[in-house]
């Protein structure tokens, strides 16, 4: 899992048939420090996340097992919105 913000969404009327009713979103790659880590993906939102939304994605054969993505084309998944997280003794809140 890997943690990023949600700074967009794709829309695209022409795709798999298994992709109808999915969300998709652009999701920027964060470090610990909520700086940008360089790089993007593209994430099919299985929680309901928005815009500015800081929140858990997985990539690879991993975003194929929740309940939304399950048997279909996807490289990536959003699974959870972050409302807070700890690291090196420091609390960070989002929400």
């Amino acid at each position: 899992m890997k943690m990023g913000r949600v700074i967009g969404s794709v829309v695209a009327t022409r795709k798999d048939p298994s992709l109808e009713g999915v969300k998709f979103l652009v999701v920027e790659q964060l470090a610990l420090d909520m700086e940008p880590e360089g790089g993007y993906v593209i994430a099919v939102d299985a929680v309901g996340a928005g815009l500015n939304d800081t929140v858990l994605f997985a990539g690879g054969s991993s975003a194929r097992q929740t309940d939304v993505t399950r048997d279909r084309p996807v490289d990536a998944v959003i699974m959870a919105i972050i409302d807070s997280f700890d690291a090196y003794g420091k609390t960070t809140r989002l929400t």
